[in-house]
Parts: structure tokens; C-alpha cells; sequence
């Protein structure tokens, strides 16, 4: 499907739920965390939420900061994300603020897949979904959200008839595939915990480490700067290596799976993030990265950059892809790799 990016956002209580039973609404947050949640809206082209949550919350949706709604202006953008709900029985208030409050676009949808394709062809690339229960489970157990901002706060409301943040479902993180934890941040006396969920996401994370571990490298005019992460099924990273590391001919790959035993049973199921292409010829050493990857039995590579030909011309993904390794570029990375070695690209 194509889709835009998708950002779940929400504030629960320590127990997990969004609400209480009353019908006042329950503050789970503070002025801090409401303005990195406005800081978040103004970087989206739309803000979705379901009809229970209009009802129920009545939310403006809109961008309270006024220095962030004339930056998107002098972007050429509208001063605030376009509004989005879901609703099946079309019974919406029209005098709620969802309608009333701000001048951009209101859009009402009664089939998800129906509101991400037409959001997609409208051009909007960046979504962000702020609840309630129903639309983030529907996200979550169909697998369409990339990112979500979780901000706990620092008590129980302990009543089943509150509202959760998801309902029962089949959820594909689990013990064996957990998400990956990119930030935990105190925001004052609630916890921000933000959460990597698809794999393009995951990707991108993890290779910019690479990227960033590549900054190590001692400079060398013969050699690139490669950084190197390999991260386990469970999203826990095992080894990490860069070139020159432990030596001026040592690269990035050889450096990292150097540190553990050939043996090691995560490497059958693990990842190695490369920052460039494995190498697939080299005189300083018997063995090419290329094939210590195959020798190591790692199933899976992603790199951001093609290895220039500066030194050799390298089929390294090649190589893999024809050993039965899948093997992902990141061409959006690439330039990050390109400034560690300007001197040599």
C-alpha cells in the first residue's frame, strides 16, 4: 500500500490507560511534553483521530505556537496539518472543533485503507495519529505505523472501564520481535519513550549509528571510513567495528565480527549495518568483508553507499545477493557517507 509515514502518539498512565471513567478529562501530561507535541504536529502534514476521540475530547488539532505557524507559512505550507478522522456511522457533531476551530482542510473517512491511500495521492507524506484506543490498535495490528511517541505518566488510574491505549489484538512486536527503542527522555515528570516499528524505520536508525561510529576512523588517504553495527533478532546490537580500528588495514566488518565467536548462534539471525559496501577484492587481507559476512553466516546486510572506485570497483552486493544474503541500500544515507570521506569520494 502505498501510505505516508506514520507517527502514533499518546499519553497513558502507568497502567496503560488514556482516560479515566469520569467525564473530566484526565491530564496526563505537562506544558513541556504539549509543546514538543506541537513542535511534533508542525513537522506533519496531517493529524489524524478517531471519531470516539471528537466526541469524547472535542481537540482542536491545530498549531498553537505561532512562530511554528508562520514557519510552515514561509515554507509555503498551511499554518496548520490537515485534520483527519475515521467514522463509520458519520455521527460527528459539526459545531465540534474538529470543524470549527482553524482554516485548513477537514477531511472525514469510513475505511482506513480508503484515508491512507487518498491522504498519499493528496501528497501528504507525514501522518501523525493521536488515538484513540480503536485507531491504535487498528495501526499497530496491521503493521502501518512506523514511529510512536509513548509518554508515560507517573500514576495508576486503575479502572477497567477507562479507556486503554490498545484493545486486545495481535500485535506483531513481540518477545521474539520487540520494537526498537531509539530515545527514552524525562519531559519534567512523564517519561517520553519513542519507538521505532517498521523496518525501513529500524533501518535507518541502526545505519546511521553507522554512519556516526565511521567519525572514529583515524584518517587514512589509502582507505574510506566505514562504520559497521551488527544488531540481533531482538533488536540488541552484538558487535560493532570501524576501520583502522586495531589496526591501519582493519575494516569496519572484519573489525566487528572479530569480537565474537564464529560460533555465536545470534548471527544466524542477525543484521549487519555497514555504512559502505562490503569490500569484495582487498590485497591487505586473505579474506574480502564480503566473505567474512558469508563465512559468519549473517543473513542480512544493509549499507548506504556503493563502494566508490576510487580504489576498486566493488561487487560486494552482488556477491551477497548471489550467496542467498538479502541485501538493502540506503541511497538516502548516502550522502552522510559522502562527507565523512570527502576527501576521497
Amino acid at each position: 500500500m502505498n501510505r505516508p509515514f506514520v507517527l502514533l502518539s499518546a499519553a497513558m498512565s502507568i497502567d496503560g490507560y488514556l482516560d479515566d471513567a469520569t467525564d473530566e478529562r484526565l491530564v496526563l501530561s505537562n506544558a513541556d511534553d504539549w509543546d514538543r507535541v506541537d513542535e511534533v504536529r508542525a513537522g506533519c502534514d496531517a493529524i489524524l483521530v478517531g471519531a470516539n476521540t471528537i466526541r469524547r475530547d472535542n481537540p482542536r488539532l491545530v498549531i498553537r505556537s505561532q512562530r511554528r505557524r508562520a514557519r510552515r507559512v514561509a515554507a509555503g505550507l498551511p499554518a496548520d496539518p490537515i485534520k483527519v478522522t475515521l467514522t463509520r456511522s458519520g455521527d460527528l457533531d459539526p459545531e465540534a472543533a474538529f470543524f470549527t476551530v482553524g482554516d485548513g482542510l477537514k477531511l472525514v473517512y469510513g475505511d482506513l485503507d480508503e484515508a491512507l491511500a487518498d491522504l498519499a495521492r493528496r501528497g501528504v507524506a507525514r501522518l501523525m495519529v493521536e488515538g484513540g484506543s480503536t485507531v491504535h490498535t487498528e495501526f499497530l495490528t496491521r503493521d502501518l505505523a512506523d514511529e510512536l511517541h509513548l509518554v508515560v505518566a507517573p500514576f495508576f488510574v486503575g479502572d477497567s472501564d477507562a479507556p486503554r491505549f490498545v484493545r486486545d489484538g495481535r500485535f506483531p512486536w513481540t518477545p521474539a520481535r520487540p520494537a526498537t527503542l531509539a530515545q527514552v527522555r524525562a519531559i519534567g515528570n512523564v517519561v517520553l519513550h519513542r519507538y521505532l516499528l517498521s523496518q525501513s524505520e529500524v533501518d535507518r536508525h541502526w545505519l546511521t549509528a553507522a554512519v556516526e561510529l565511521s567519525r572514529n576512523c583515524p584518517p587514512s588517504s589509502t582507505a574510506f571510513a566505514v562504520g559497521a553495527v551488527v544488531v540481533d533478532a531482538r533488536g540488541e546490537v552484538i558487535t560493532t567495528g570501524y576501520s583502522r580500528e586495531t589496526d591501519d588495514r582493519v575494516h569496519a566488518e572484519e573489525a566487528a565480527l572479530a569480537k565474537l565467536d564464529p560460533a555465536d548462534p545470534r548471527l544466524a539471525t542477525a543484521t549487519l549495518y555497514s555504512s559502505l559496501e562490503p569490500c569484495s577484492r582487498r590485497a591487505s587481507r586473505p579474506r574480502t568483508c564480503t566473505q567474512l559476512i558469508l563465512d559468519a553466516g549473517i543473513p542480512r546486510v544493509v549499507f548506504a553507499l556503493r563502494e566508490p572506485p576510487t580504489f576498486v570497483d566493488g561487487q560486494g552486493a552482488e556477491l551477497l545477493t548471489e550467496a542467498g544474503v538479502t541485501v538493502t541500500e540506503r541511497p538516502d544515507l548516502g550522502d552522510a557517507v559522502r562527507q565523512v570521506n570527502d576527501a576521497l569520494t
